[in-house]
């Protein structure tokens, strides 16, 4: 049996994660670490350099010019529109989809409370909630983040949960995991996201079996929302899926202006994921007021 070339970015998390990938094929696979814009430049805010794309297209051209037979990427860093050439051809068990704040709970920051991070979504639904935070920059990979909680002078810092779990990380601050209906997690966060070559059948094959079923659905929806939005998009945006008991899928999508000054949101059930997905994404932008937030000053 051929080794199978996975590429991969070359942080801790994302060596995990294709490292999970290879224990649930049970094959042996070779890592093309690969280095991406994203991560050299580490002190420049994500969304000035594009936002979704820049921890993903040098990893994605590693598998299309055949230096790698597939790519693992974090789900929520994966641009909704899949490239030419390649397939989403395998979504495994999701993680803790919920952003965590590290350094206090929630309900205990105190007023004019720091917090950092680089992400424009959480910010903004910081903000909605606390017009009295202050926020900061925050880039880097998990443990770099971590360092800066104290050295930052920071009161808490905001990450993916499934990070901390992935890394088995043994913090001695709090942490608290924020409900859904405090911040909308970013599409596909938690989830892991597995792309090969459109022809390459005999991959797509064996990466196949480690599907499931039910988080496919719930991350299908929420890259349809993403996807009716448009590529253009910049403002904070989020969606969160779940299967319901009957089967059905549940999803909240959140659009906001960068200030949080305005967030809009929505819930709906539908069978169909895509069109549940991109329903949402409509109705925030025609009914809810989403077309006017896009067409106003950054």
């Amino acid at each position: 049996m051929t080794d199978l070339r996975a590429a991969t970015r070359g942080s801790p998390l994302a060596l995990w994660q294709t490292r999970h990938v290879a224990g649930l094929l049970s094959r042996t696979v070779d890592e093309v670490v690969v280095s991406t814009v994203g991560d050299r430049k580490t002190d420049v805010p994500i969304h000035t350099m594009g936002g979704k794309g820049v921890f993903v297209k040098e990893v994605q051209a590693a598998v299309l010019d055949g230096r790698a037979d597939f790519a693992v990427h974090s789900g929520k860093d994966l641009p909704a529109e899949t490239p030419d050439g390649l397939v989403l051809v395998a979504v495994p068990a999701r993680a803790d989809a919920r952003d965590a704040l590290v350094g206090s709970a929630w309900l205990d920051l105190p007023t004019g409370a720091r917090v950092a991070t680089g992400s424009v979504r959480r910010r903004a639904q910081l903000a909605w909630h606390r017009s009295d935070l202050v926020f900061s920059e925050l880039r880097g990979n998990i443990q770099t983040r971590l360092g800066k909680l104290d050295s930052g002078g920071f009161d808490a810092i905001v990450m993916a949960a499934a990070a901390i779990d992935r890394l088995e990380l043994s913090l001695e601050v709090t942490v608290d995991r924020l409900d859904p209906a405090v911040m909308v997690p970013q599409v596909a966060q938690g989830a892991l996201a597995i792309e090969c070559r459109s022809d390459d059948a005999e991959t797509i094959t064996t990466l196949a079996g480690i599907e499931d079923a039910d988080t496919r659905r719930v991350v299908d929806a929420e890259r349809a929302f993403l996807s009716e939005l448009g590529g253009d998009c910049d403002l904070p945006a989020g969606a969160h899926a779940v299967t319901t008991a009957d089967g059905e899928v549940e999803m909240e999508g959140m659009l906001s202006s960068l200030d949080g000054r305005v967030l809009i949101r929505e819930r709906r059930v539908g069978d169909d994921p895509d069109m549940l997905g991109r329903s949402i994404a409509r109705h925030l932008l025609d009914d809810a007021g989403g077309s006017a937030l896009l067409a106003g000053p950054r």
